[in-house]
């Protein structure tokens, strides 16, 4: 099945907001064996909304709209579908009742716009939106399938997996597994996986995040002993090739990896930051259990703070730069000699945009990791924005945290 998601509104085609929907659609439907031919933008105009149908259709066996089901008149996706393909509107009794409840979980009056919202195209197959007043459309037209959305992303994401799959998932059954990297680049993991990523069934593909890829791997067939042995075939052709890159097979995050297997080996962590200002220790703290691990996290950010939190020699800072191997290493074994913990991390860098030198660029960060029976210094340059270096430099930390454990 060949797909087209659309998404409507000004607003997207200004850049005044990040459309996170198509993005969504597009590896959910990958994830059910459909394939996403066309992205389309288009702001609230029913003359491009009609020509956008048309297109479509010519081209697609379903069509995805998201967006323009909202109560005032520049909300006309509905409308203009039917309007086009000729199909006459109707009041939902069912669709009415939901969006006077909603407003009276809130305790709010309803306004007669919301009235409009409740008419959806005759025959069509009511899609209930449990959290939003905008209902959802499935229509079949021929052997085309249309689907309207609304644009919330909350609202979106609920309403099309639980009433949009079942109608829309191919008759066959459909497996994916996840599989997430850590230190190895998408172009060098492309190349070591070339052969298989023009693999049929199973699918792979790669999906590049800061200083992570994740590999999707999606098999299919009628048989559900056959689709398992496909998927474990592929993982473990995939596996004898970049074993030192994976960090996890069950799709997790990888602070959440670095937390469950501190607590395996009842491992204790301080963490003394400067460039990345809290941020891996913040990461940490957002998994359940860390509260087990993670003894102290200490942002020492000025030169100061760094000698009397951690007893980082002023000499050292004088002679070496705040930003230096020596201060890093420095930092790690301050914060481990106080401290009652079995790893020490610490990192200083500089993390732009401005900062930066011909010898000490903005992007360059190093990073300490002290242990009762090693300590040593990793020196790393990262590209990119303030905000992505210093993401960027935590993942780097996470990494040699999983080498170590």
């Amino acid at each position: 099945m060949k797909a087209e998601i659309i998404s409507v509104g000004t607003e997207i085609i200004l850049g005044n907001i990040l459309n996170t929907n198509t993005n969504y659609l597009s590896k959910k439907l990958w994830e059910i064996g459909i394939d996403v031919l066309y992205h389309t933008s288009i702001k609230d105009d029913p003359k491009l909304l009609k020509e956008v149908l048309n297109i479509g259709l010519e081209r697609s066996d379903l069509l995805i709209f998201t967006g323009g089901l909202g109560p005032t008149s520049d909300d006309m996706t509905k409308e203009i579908v039917c309007k086009t393909l000729g199909i006459e509107m109707e009041l939902n009794k069912r669709a009415e009742e939901d969006i006077k409840e909603y407003f009276n979980r809130l305790n709010k009056p309803m306004t007669y716009t919301n009235i409009k919202q409740a008419y959806l195209p005759k025959g069509a197959k009511h899609l209930i939106n449990e959290i939003g007043t905008a209902p959802g459309v499935y229509i079949e037209y021929g052997s085309r399938r249309i689907v309207l959305l609304p644009g919330p992303p909350k609202e979106m994401a609920l309403m099309f997996n639980k009433y949009v799959v079942p109608l829309i998932k191919q008759d066959y059954i459909i497996k994916v597994k996840t599989i997430n990297t850590i230190g190895i680049g998408e172009s060098t993991l492309e190349t070591v996986l070339a052969d298989l990523i023009g693999n049929q069934n199973p699918t792979v593909a790669t999906y590049a995040k800061e200083g992570l890829v994740d590999i999707k791997i999606v098999a299919k067939g009628h048989n559900t002993e056959r689709v398992n042995f496909l998927l474990d075939e592929m993982v473990g052709k995939i596996s004898s090739r970049i074993s030192e890159f994976i960090y996890s097979y069950e799709d997790e995050k990888i602070e959440e990896v670095i937390v469950n297997k501190l607590r395996r080996k009842k491992i204790k962590i301080a963490i003394c930051e400067s460039c990345t200002g809290g941020l891996i220790t913040s990461k940490l703290t957002r998994v359940p259990g860390a509260s087990e691990v993670l003894e102290r996290g200490i942002v020492t950010y000025s030169n100061i703070s760094k000698i009397e939190e951690v007893g980082v020699k002023r000499s050292t800072l004088e002679r070496y730069g705040a930003v230096s191997k020596e201060v890093a290493l420095e930092m790690a074994r301050g914060l481990y000699d106080k401290t009652n913990v079995d790893i020490a991390v610490s990192t200083t860098g500089i993390a732009g945009p401005t900062g930066g030198s011909e010898l000490k660029p903005v992007g360059l960060v190093f990073m300490s990791i002290v242990t009762k029976d090693n300590s040593y210094v990793i020196k790393s340059i990262f590209n990119g924005d303030r905000e992505s270096i210093q993401n960027r430099a935590s993942i780097k930390v996470f990494d040699e945290l999983r080498k170590i454990l």
